[in-house]
């Protein structure tokens, strides 16, 4: 049976698994599911790991174990590593602050920040707390034309040149555990009720003194009595576009006029039509397993997709990456570089920005150490020569 480190000290904490083990002792049974768990039966959030696990590497022997040159164009943008930090929503369920914590330690490594429309800090509060963040924001199609224009025009105000549009959730996946936890909307079922008495530590950090926060991007927009967790989740569902659509996205591509990226392609004759588009780029994605279960995984869809978009739009991948190893193998595929959700919200639930360092950390350096041992001296050099399908994981 594995162990894990339960400890405090980050120093030693040596694996994203170790850190989610952490943040499932630190949460609450409700807060954990929702930042672990997937739609029906979970098929989607299984593959979306169990693709890496499918291939291997191959190592060169004799090759001088220099620091290998990990520096990624991404968007015109030279990143140190090829990640930067995905957009995720209401994730200060996990941590108070939890945006301004990941944006934080992104900054810090000189990598991107992507804001969730949902997010609990908003873009104003971000880029008066992170100095020098580079600023990308997630937009959820808006059914209101004058909100969706205001949030543009907001995202612009703090810095963001980069947008995502996340076309993939325009109704949620059938997420079980949801309704599992409470017995009615937003209403705790009694036994986690108790269980949330069990963490006061959690309680401390995330509820006291004001409750469960609200989101912040949709403070303007709520009445004043609403502006809580409660009428901000009753307001995004009421907004959101369920009629989002090809033509709403060129659209889009004129309104906002900066550079614009569709989240939530799987198939590769979408990223033909971004192509057609004049889009700068694509998320391969699946919403992290929460959205139609049975969806291709993330990675195979890149192995799809790549041969079709590469050298034409930006692409990046979210779903799965635990190991910095997970990285290379998306890099060697097609990928940019990738955008990291769950591994770096285990930190925040654990230590804040310090506990999103650590994740980025490990990543950085197994990801350099895993260069080092395959005998590859620069990311660039990575393609699909580098890989192969492991014994009985298909062709």
């Amino acid at each position: 049976m594995r162990r894990f480190y339960t400890g405090t000290d980050l120093s030693r904490v040596h694996s994203i698994a170790e850190l989610a083990e952490l943040a499932r002792r630190r949460l609450p049974h409700f807060a954990w599911e929702y930042l672990s768990g997937g739609a029906e039966a979970e098929l989607t959030l299984g593959d979306n790991q169990a693709a890496f696990s499918a291939y291997g590497l191959h190592a060169r022997a004799l090759v001088p174990c220099h620091p290998p040159a990990t520096r990624r164009n991404v968007l015109g943008r030279s990143l140190p590593l090829p990640m930067l930090i995905g957009p995720t929503g209401y994730n200060g369920l996990l941590h108070r602050d939890a945006d301004i914590h990941l944006a934080r330690a992104a900054t810090a490594r000189g990598l991107p920040f992507s804001l969730s429309t949902a997010s609990n800090n908003s873009m104003e509060q971000i880029v008066a707390a992170v100095p020098g963040v580079e600023l990308w924001f997630q937009l959820y199609a808006m059914g209101e034309p004058k909100v969706q224009a205001d949030l543009l025009r907001r995202a612009k105000a703090c810095g963001s040149r980069t947008l995502l549009l996340t076309c993939d959730a325009m109704v949620l996946g059938n997420r079980e555990w949801d309704r599992r936890n409470f017995a009615r909307p937003r209403q705790l079922a009694w036994r986690n009720k108790f269980d949330v008495l069990r963490h006061p530590r959690w309680l401390k950090q995330v509820m006291w003194p004001h409750g469960l926060p609200g989101m912040g991007n949709l403070n303007p927009y709520l009445p004043e009595g609403e502006r809580n967790a409660l009428g901000s989740m009753a307001f995004i569902g009421r907004q959101m576009d369920t009629l989002l659509d090809w033509e709403m996205l060129q659209r889009l591509r004129d309104q906002w006029g900066e550079r614009l990226l569709l989240k939530g392609v799987l198939h590769p004759a979408d990223a033909e039509r971004a192509i057609a588009l004049g889009l700068d780029g694509v998320v391969v994605s699946n919403h992290g397993g929460r959205q139609l279960d049975g969806a291709m995984s993330s990675l195979e869809a890149l192995a799809a997709i790549a041969p079709v978009a590469a050298g034409k739009l930006c692409l990046l991948l979210d779903g799965g990456i635990r190991r910095g190893s997970d990285i290379a193998k998306a890099v060697a595929l097609g990928a940019d570089a990738v955008l990291l959700g769950r591994s770096t919200l285990y930190g925040v639930a654990v230590a804040g920005e310090a506990g999103v360092g650590r994740a980025l950390d490990l990543l950085g350096d197994e990801l350099r150490l895993t260069l080092n041992l395959m005998g590859c001296s620069h990311l660039e050099h990575l393609d699909r020569e580098a890989l192969f399908r492991r014994p009985g994981q298909g062709a």
